[in-house]
């Protein structure tokens, strides 16, 4: 699924929540249950267990073996887990330079920055399609998902949700205690609350909106 091509002004609406948007790369995420050993202990032959996709469905798999082996941790499954690939900062922000040259090397050198999956939807779960489920619930199942991974340095963080509020989104570094990352955003998706996910398509209920006052 993928947002409305064009840019929105921000607006406030209890039907709609905000999600920030990191501009890494978009990456798909399968996480099967038909594999008993570990995909992250053979990855000379990735996509045993988990594949990785990107926007334009290259396999992706070997270039990110840290969010492999959290995926990997995941219980249960399928999964299918819709985010982005990025290179965090320690403020939260993403690192697109540091990003590419990760890509380009296809897989992780010692000393180059550990990529992580930044997971904002759930189409599957456990075997079951949740791509009918409005988009609040489908956040709520990826959260328990995730919060069931027990690494110390995790791969996988869960994107969380503000309110649609043109007045917050003007002023603003996102406060933590309001669940948002603490950091200033370039741009934001708007996104109705109750939307289904539309696998492939271009949909108005996701919506680009650029925060006021960035370049």
């Amino acid at each position: 699924m993928r947002p409305a091509e064009q840019l929105f002004a921000p607006f406030s609406s209890p039907d709609w929540i905000y999600e920030p948007k990191f501009g890494g790369y978009r990456c798909m995420a399968a996480v099967d249950a038909s594999s008993d050993e570990p995909l992250w202990r053979q990855m000379r032959n990735p996509g045993t267990r988990v594949r990785l996709l990107t926007d334009a469905g290259q396999e992706c798999t070997a270039w990110y073996p840290e969010i492999v082996r959290d995926l990997d941790l995941l219980p249960g499954g399928p999964h299918v887990i819709d985010g982005e690939a990025c290179v965090l900062r320690r403020d939260g922000t993403s690192d697109l330079r540091q990003l590419q040259r990760r890509a380009r090397r296809m897989g992780r050198v010692p000393g180059a920055p550990a990529v992580t999956l930044c997971c904002f939807d759930l189409p599957v779960c456990n075997g079951r399609p949740t791509m009918h489920l409005p988009l609040t619930r489908r956040k709520e199942l990826l959260r328990e998902l995730i919060a069931l991974i027990d690494d110390p340095k995790p791969a996988l963080l869960f994107v969380p949700s503000l309110p649609a509020d043109a007045d917050l989104l003007q002023s603003m570094t996102v406060p933590k205690d309001a669940g948002g990352m603490g950091f200033e955003m370039e741009c934001v998706v708007a996104k109705r609350r109750d939307s289904p996910y539309r696998p492939g398509l271009r949909s108005d209920d996701w919506r680009k909106i650029k925060r006021p006052g960035a370049e």
